[in-house]
């Protein structure tokens, strides 16, 4: 073991994390083929010291799960952590709304949403799921010129690029759209030496850059670099030439996209710029591909060797193709996996999972990879990206567990598909397109990514028919990619900037937290305000008659939905009308009351706040109780648990958390100990404000990945968090000892008030992310009732079932159908989740008592009906049609059998009549005759009686429907000796 410094957050302290040493591998990073170029961790290093000696903070880069921003599946640009300042939405507490300049390396993923090159992976040569975007950030301080010169020094002095070989584009306006032509940007560049033939205008296709169909945008700058040099290389620009290519985009906001298409001028004019790590190194190295740097390049080797395929080329062939594929979808898998993103079946996840499968698609069906060489290659990853992202290192034996497992999965379901193709393939007509839906099916049923059908059936000489297949992906599209917020509860970058020319103060939030406690109840403070803006349809008016709109006031008692907990329910009133709240909302520093009006209110209007106190106590109670049960989760199975997501709400709390299986009966049992036990000291809850620093610097505090304001708030739980502070010093060695945690939520004051918290669920969300449902309170105690009574429910019936064996076959049924009813109801029940899977243990084997019973009672009357037959039918054989007198199938299928037995070579068919014109059947014939199977014979008979049948040559079975049970028999006899004579 060793330590490792990790990236300091901003404000925070440093941090140090104690992880594995990477095992060995076999290829080192310093390859013949790369010896003596400059590194890529060298060229980013470069990159981030030149901007931190012009006055830019190292913000470290975000996971690839977009913090609170459902409009995206991945991270897909450095700006993305950015778009808070950028928006005018960052809450003035925190460290981002001061900062001004910024610089980091950022890991995106491109694969899903509007950003998609997965399709392009493997193909080319400069396309990747997975890339480092290095970038650096002025938010209203310097503009172009600063930008453009900064830019050129890196490239031609750092970098030592030929000023000769760079070319840049400018946006040269649009009168549609009234933007004039970019001529400051222009002038700088020229002032700096390029000449006027390698200054390209282009329109807003290349050179003017967009957030989305809404918000910041402006024009930009493209710096482009000719490979070859020595020639005029202008006209290529821009033109898909591989041997020019654009390495840098410096993006000058200006203006904001309005819903109209407006453009309006941005209050602060800020600098974006974004490189691709990949491309640049590719450049500095003299390479003509990505893959051949030091970024790539140990990986094809280490997967050459695992495979034993011919060695990568480079080329464009299906061999080559696989090597890209490979080991660009293995880069993105671990550094996804390491930010807890898992192969799933929706969303992100579910993208991660078909990133997966292709890449195993391409390493076992191409290359002839053995199983498991995704998971090997990880070591390799983390050797090459581990020193910038040590979470790569210290999550490495997650994520080839990770990696393995869904592997496997897939390989099951690989297997089925493959036959699938097989037998359809073989019902097709010479020169037919391969079905469309049967693709579908592959994809929606077995995950099948459609390119990977693609590929198995290109290999075969087929194709699907596009035109179809496009017909069914619309008929089954039911929601973008790219889900969008609520507009009517939101504040854009225009309405906040507007606000803020307006000088309207943002929203004193501190009444939400003024409650106390008298005489053991909770007393919440009545709370007036006075409207201080009104937002109608995204826009400030000063009145409001009818209508959904937004009231921003200089306080409120009502907690907006943050820091995964639901807002507070009640209403707000004036003297003339009442007001439903709908929504509460916070963005950049002003809270957002969003109320139905019925009547005419203003700006400047008194309003009295009325909080909903019964739900604000429960999710104070349910919000405390997240915390605790974060506590008794780390005390039971230790530190390596990491929160997921969680959600406080009225009913109920969600809590989601990294592991490696579903919890045992007794790990639940103890953690539900360390619950009731936490419940019964009567803790006290402290809430208090420390600097972020210092609250980074409590031992044993929890933190998701959340921008946190300074001063923060930390929630503590026996001890305060000063206490905690003012001893540090001492017992270091000692265990975690209390629930701390930065959290904005409010909570209840002692933990007794909490009366009880236990789990009611708990399961695997997604492989390695476990999700627990709790509840607190009364519905806690009317959960631990239903429990103990289903205990005794379930303690009964075993005692009848296992005390002595049923005395019929009417007994044994209704013994099952108790267990079968016994089971949903504890399957779907409110109870404690350990009670759960002991009383779900304790009903699997009282159903497989049963079912022994229920065989053995189905054989003994099956036993019997064929005696009573073979007294009937002893001299006839040959053919045997009758009736049965049961309701069971499994019976009527018994006596078959059991008089084929006793009267071998005989063709048998019984019936049995249940009720309503229902009609059980059931045949068997010998082995060895061909004039007639069980199967045709079944069915047929089924089929006349508006029925249905399956089975075998020998055996079959069915059900058909008929008043008069004779005529079916009748005909079945018919039927039988016809095809017999035949």
């Amino acid at each position: 073991m060793r330590l490792l410094r990790l990236p300091r957050l901003p404000g925070a302290a440093t941090a140090w994390a104690r992880v594995p040493r990477v095992p060995r591998v076999p290829w080192s990073l310093h390859t013949p083929q790369l010896r003596g170029l400059r590194s890529a961790a060298q060229v980013r290093s470069d990159f981030i010291e030149f901007y931190r000696a012009r006055g830019h903070e190292l913000v470290p880069s975000s996971p690839v799960r977009p913090r609170a921003d459902p409009s995206l599946l991945f991270v897909n640009a450095g700006m993305n952590q950015f778009k808070p300042l950028l928006l005018g939405t960052a809450d003035p507490r925190t460290p981002l709304s001061s900062l001004r300049r910024a610089v980091n390396s950022q890991k995106c993923v491109r694969a899903g949403g509007k950003h998609n090159d997965l399709d392009d992976v493997g193909k080319d040569h400069s396309h990747h799921t997975f890339f480092e975007m290095m970038g650096s950030w002025s938010f209203g301080d310097y503009f172009k010129s600063e930008a453009c010169s900064m830019a050129w020094t890196l490239l031609t002095e750092v970098y030592q690029i030929p000023k000769e070989r760079l070319y840049v584009s400018f946006f040269n306006g649009d009168p549609g759209s009234g933007l004039p032509p970019d001529l400051e940007t222009r002038e700088v560049w020229l002032q700096l030496g390029l000449p006027p033939h390698r200054v390209l205008p282009f329109g807003l296709e290349d050179n003017f850059w967009e957030m989305g169909d809404t918000g910041p945008c402006g024009p930009c700058t493209e710096i482009h670099v000719d490979l070859r040099g020595a020639r005029d290389a202008a006209p290529l620009v821009n033109r898909g030439c591989p041997e020019v290519l654009e390495i840098w985009n410096l993006v000058f906001m200006e203006y904001n996209r309005q819903a109209d298409a407006s453009l309006w001028p941005l209050p602060l004019r800020s600098v974006d710029t974004g490189m691709g790590l990949e491309r640049l190194v590719s450049v500095l190295q003299n390479k003509s591909s990505n893959y051949d740097t030091d970024l790539f390049l140990p990986l094809i080797l280490h997967l050459h060797q695992l495979s034993g395929a011919v060695p990568y080329s480079g080329g464009p062939g299906l061999l080559d193709t696989a090597y890209r594929v490979v080991v660009d979808h293995v880069r993105t898998l671990a550094v996804c996996i390491a930010d807890g993103v898992h192969p799933g079946m929706s969303g992100a996840e579910l993208v991660l999972r078909r990133i997966l499968r292709r890449a195993v698609r391409f390493s076992l069906e191409v290359l002839k990879a053995p199983e498991g060489t995704l998971g090997r290659l990880v070591p390799t990853v983390a050797q090459i990206l581990g020193g910038v992202y040590p979470e790569l290192w210290a999550e490495q034996h997650r994520i080839v567990e990770v990696i393995n497992e869904n592997e496997a999965q897939f390989l099951s379901s690989l297997k089925q598909g493959t036959r699938l193709i097989q037998r359809t393939l073989h019902k097709m007509e010479p020169g037919a397109a391969f079905p469309a839906s049967v693709a579908w099916s592959l994809h929606r049923d077995l995950g099948f990514p459609l390119d990977l059908v693609d590929l198995v059936l290109t290999e075969r000489g087929v194709q699907v028919d596009p035109e179809e297949l496009d017909q069914i992906k619309a008929q089954n599209k039911v929601a973008s990619d790219s889900p969008r917020a609520d507009d009517v509860t939101t504040l854009d970058v225009a309405t906040l900037s507007e606000l803020q020319r307006r000088g309207v103060p943002h929203t004193d939030e501190s009444a939400a937290y003024q409650y106390y406690k008298q005489d053991g109840k909770y007393v919440f403070p009545s709370c007036s305000a006075q409207v201080l803006a009104l937002v109608y349809n995204r826009t400030l008016v000063d009145q409001v008659s009818e209508g959904l709109c937004g009231l921003i006031l200089d306080q409120t008692c009502f907690y907006s939905e943050k820091g995964g907990q639901s807002p507070d329910q009640g209403y707000l009133s004036t003297q003339e009308a009442v007001l439903p709240l709908s929504d509460v909302t916070s963005c950049g520093g002003y809270v957002l009351h969003v109320v139905q009006v019925s009547d005419l209110i203003r700006t400047g209007d008194q309003v009295q706040l009325h909080l909903d106190q019964s739900s604000r106590l429960s999710l104070m109670m349910n919000h405390t109780a997240t915390h605790l049960l974060s506590f008794a989760l780390r005390q039971v199975l230790g530190p390596t648990v990491h929160q997921r997501g969680s959600h406080v709400s009225v009913d109920r709390l969600r809590f989601d958390y990294s592991t490696k299986s579903v919890l045992s009966p007794s790990q639940l049992l103890q953690v539900d100990l360390v619950l009731c036990d936490l419940v019964q000291r009567d803790l006290d809850v402290f809430c208090e404000e420390l600097s972020l620093r210092s609250a980074l610097s409590l031992r044993g505090v929890r933190t998701v990945d959340e921008v946190y304001p300074d001063p923060v708030r930390v929630v503590s739980v026996g001890r305060s968090a000063s206490d905690l502070l003012q001893d540090q010093g001492q017992n270091q060695n000692s265990g975690l000892e209390t629930s701390v945690e930065l959290c904005c939520g409010t909570h209840v004051l002692q933990s007794s008030d909490l009366q009880d918290v236990l789990v009611v669920s708990e399961r695997q969300f997604i492989k390695g992310i476990s999700r627990i449902i709790a509840v607190t309170a009364n519905a806690a105690k009317q959960a631990r009732e239903v429990g103990v009574a289903l205990e005794q429910e379930v303690d009964s019936l075993w005692t009848r079932v296992t005390g002595s064996a049923p005395d019929s076959l009417q007994a044994a049924e209704r013994l099952a159908k108790e267990v079968g009813h016994l089971t949903n109801e504890v399957d779907v029940g409110l109870v404690p989740q350990w009670t759960r899977r002991e009383l779900q243990t304790k009903l699997k084997t009282l159903q497989r008592i049963c079912n022994t019973n229920l065989r053995k009672m189905e054989s003994r009357q099956g036993s019997l009906e064929a005696q009573i037959l073979l007294q009937k039918h002893r001299s006839e054989r040959g053919l045997i049609v009758d009736l049965v007198r049961t309701d069971s199938l499994s019976v009527l299928m018994k006596t078959v059998n059991q008089l084929s037995s006793l009267l071998p070579g005989s063709y048998v068919f019984l019936l049995a009549q249940v009720h309503s014109g229902k009609v059980l059947c059931a045949c068997q014939v010998p082995k060895g005759v061909s004039s007639l199977s069980a199967s045709d014979w079944a069915l047929a008979v089924c089929e006349r009686f508006r029925g249905n049948a399956g089975g075998s040559d020998l055996v079959a079975k069915g059900m058909a429907h008929a008043d008069d049970i004779m005529a079916v028999l009748e005909w079945a006899e018919l039927y039988a000796k016809e095809k017999r004579q035949r």
